[in-house]
């Protein structure tokens, strides 16, 4: 989640605080005057949110304290290089920068700091246990009643995330009782979200008409200090409390949730504003915003997390330069005898790896021998299990009941041609989906045709770019593969979703087919999708050395990601 940088200043800066009200940064080493220059270039490129300039001269800030053994100035400076990565969405990343930054602190001052930033990855992640783990140690290292709010609120957030609201408000209740806010607007600010958080969780609970009371006090606060960028957690709080009984009213606030993050550029925000408004009926018009805004900040955060990763990766290389020309010269004072050994192991290096490659080879061209003989086997018990499930039973019924009515009836043979035909229709429903595809020019006519058939007056399929990609130089496998696999999602959310809207989006480039699969529908948990069926796809898609992934949660809609070569 994009959130202003500000607040991740104010939240390091408040924990460094112990004693004093006023918080302080610490004081950089005077002797290291060039590693300071450009520590304070990059907190100007950071206010400015030049964020791929601040992360490259707080990273060089930090080469430079290290060789002078400044771990309080080092921590400083990958506390703020994890920020910036959190900032924009580098979750993995940003622990990786806050590991390294625990091997330098020693100062009981950044602990919690660390531990706070920690938590709040692990959050994003929807690493809950993880979350609620790091932000107790940070409450447990914060040294005073101020600096211990923010910690304690982020717990309490995450058990709303875990449903258990007991214990959310248990921890928002004591954090009012305490009065700790005073009346300035940093502290005021805090105070609303405590009570905006607390009115969500009454809500969640079934208090509704005391969450209602605090949901809106909470957003009285905010307005009345014009923190404008707060206020889109009110608006999205509440449009989820109206979503239940006011769909008009839970569309006004998902609104103004969607127009204020806007302007602060907030993009999470934005995407769980049109989610309301789409759940709330708003049509296609807001699914085709959800996906634009969704494919443009993935594409964005992909490469800060690239560019982030190549700045480290360029500082390590710079700094293993000299130790590298220092090997060197070292290689070259070996003396002959070494030099021939070198030689020898070198042929015996390559005929290992040779060896090791074809028995690589063999071992996936095995493997995914099995995995096509699996598939296939999954695909007749499949076609078993319909037949057994549905076809036998139809078949046995109307044979009873040609048995028990009297045919001459009109009526009666009305009724017995309805259920022929409706056999009928079964067993050409199963032929369908398990018959030859054409795999010739008419395959993405014949591919989008097929996906049109599930549109109904309950579900609206969109499909995509389908045109774009140029499926003759997939060959007939990988068509057929595509075909079967969509085919099986399209009938998973026909049975299990409940879905509204689905859509369904083809990119490709020079080597690679982009296929994305979205649906606003009940969603499953993670943990759990690959026993409810969807084995079979990944089967498929791996035969084909391609990958799949799912992306679902309870109540939040069902998303699929393929990619293969062409």
């Amino acid at each position: 989640m994009l959130r202003s940088p500000y607040f991740f200043l104010f939240l390091f800066f408040g924990f460094l605080s112990c004693k004093e009200k006023t918080p302080r940064p610490i004081q950089p080493n005077p002797s290291g005057k060039y590693g300071v220059m450009l520590q304070k270039k990059a907190t100007d490129q950071f206010q400015k949110n030049n964020y791929n300039s601040a992360f490259y001269y707080f990273n060089k800030s930090k080469i430079v304290f290290e060789n002078r053994k400044d771990s309080a100035n080092i921590v400083f400076n990958l506390i703020q290089m994890a920020n910036i990565q959190q900032i924009n969405g580098d979750y993995y990343g940003s622990k990786e920068t806050l590991t390294e930054a625990l091997q330098y602190s020693a100062n009981d001052h950044f602990t919690p700091v660390i531990n706070n930033f920690f938590g709040i990855a692990d959050k994003e992640l929807s690493l809950y246990n993880d979350a609620v783990y790091y932000y107790s140690k940070a409450v447990e290292g914060a040294k005073d009643s101020i600096s211990i709010q923010s910690p304690l609120n982020n717990i309490a957030v995450v058990y709303i995330k875990q449903k258990k609201y007991d214990q959310a408000i248990k921890i928002l209740e004591s954090i009012l009782n305490k009065n700790v806010f005073d009346d300035k607007a940093t502290s005021v600010k805090s105070k609303s979200r405590v009570i905006d958080n607390l009115g969500f969780a009454y809500f969640k609970k079934g208090m509704k008409e005391k969450g209602l009371q605090f949901l809106n006090e909470g957003l009285q606060l905010r307005i009345q200090i014009d923190d404008d960028y707060g206020c889109v957690g009110s608006y999205l709080h509440l449009a989820e409390f109206y979503s239940q009984s006011d769909i008009q009213k839970s569309n006004q606030f998902a609104q103004k949730a969607y127009e204020t993050a806007s302007k602060f550029n907030s993009v999470d925000e934005r995407l769980k504003a049109l989610s309301f408004l789409i759940s709330n009926g708003g049509g296609t018009k807001y699914a085709q915003k959800y996906i634009s805004i969704n494919d443009s900040i993935i594409s964005v955060r992909n490469n800060f997390k690239n560019k982030f990763a190549k700045i480290k990766y360029d500082s390590k290389k710079e700094k293993d330069e000299n130790q590298k020309l220092r090997l060197e010269k070292a290689e070259n004072l070996l003396s002959l005898q070494e030099a021939k050994y070198q030689r020898i192991f070198f042929i015996i290096g390559i005929l290992s790896l040779f060896f090791l490659l074809f028995y690589l080879r063999k071992f996936y061209q095995n493997r995914n021998r099995i995995e096509k003989i699996k598939t296939a086997y999954d695909t007749e018990t499949r076609i078993a299990k319909d037949i057994h499930d549905e076809l036998a039973n139809d078949v046995f019924n109307t044979i009873t009941f040609t048995q028990t009515q009297p045919l001459e009836i009109e009526n009666t043979k009305e009724t017995l041609i309805q259920k022929l035909d409706h056999i009928y229709a079964r067993v050409r429903g199963i032929s369908r989906e398990n018959n030859n595809i054409d795999t010739k020019a008419n395959f993405a006519s014949n591919l989008k045709e097929m996906l049109s058939t599930y549109n109904s007056d309950n579900t609206n399929v969109i499909i995509n770019s389908i045109e774009k990609v140029n499926w003759d130089l997939l060959d007939e496998f990988k068509k057929v593969t595509v075909h079967r696999v969509l085919q099986e999602l399209m009938v998973n959310m026909k049975k299990h979703s409940l879905a509204s809207i689905v859509v369904v989006k083809f990119e490709s480039n020079a080597k690679t087919v982009f296929i994305d699969y979205t649906d606003n529908g009940k969603g499953a948990e993670k943990n759990k999708i690959i026993k409810n069926g969807l084995q079979n796809m990944e089967n498929r898609i791996l035969a084909i050395k391609g990958t799949i992934t799912f992306d679902t949660e309870p109540n939040k809609g069902f998303k699929v990601k393929i990619t293969m070569p062409k």
